[in-house]
C-alpha cells in the first residue's frame, strides 16, 4: 500500500507557525493554501491537510476529506519540483467533493507552485 511517508508530512510547531506567519495564500474554488518556499538542501516538499470543524461537525467527513487531499497530492506530486516547499491544504467549501473534484485543485494548485518556481 502506498502512503505518504512521514519525510513529506510537516509537522511540529515551530515549522507550522513559520508556515502561517512567513507563507503566501492563494486560493482555488475549494481549496485555500499557503506556502513558503525553503533551502532546497533541507529537504523534499512537506505538506499539510486540514478541514475546519466549523464546516464538518462529524470527524468521520473530516477524516475522509483529509485522506482524499493527500491522496491527490501523493498521486500527483511529480507536477511539483522536489524544492523544498512547505504547503498547507485548507479546505474551505461547504459540500464534499468527490475524489476526481480534489484531484483537479490540487494539480492547479501544484502547478501554480510549479509555474511560479520558473519565473
Amino acid at each position: 500500500m502506498d502512503t505518504l511517508p512521514k519525510s513529506e508530512r510537516l509537522c511540529g510547531r515551530s515549522a507550522v507557525s513559520a508556515l502561517m506567519s512567513k507563507g503566501r495564500w492563494g486560493h482555488s474554488r475549494a481549496l485555500k493554501f499557503c506556502y513558503l518556499r525553503n533551502d532546497p538542501a533541507e529537504g523534499g516538499n512537506r505538506i499539510m491537510v486540514s478541514v475546519p470543524k466549523r464546516f464538518f461537525k462529524r470527524a468521520v467527513k473530516r477524516n475522509l476529506l483529509k485522506r482524499r487531499m493527500r491522496e491527490a497530492y501523493r498521486t500527483q506530486k511529480a507536477l511539483l519540483p522536489p524544492c523544498g516547499t512547505d504547503i498547507l491544504f485548507l479546505y474551505n467549501s461547504k459540500e464534499i467533493k468527490d475524489f476526481q473534484t480534489i484531484k483537479e485543485e490540487i494539480a492547479f494548485i501544484l502547478s501554480t507552485l510549479a509555474n511560479e518556481r520558473q519565473l
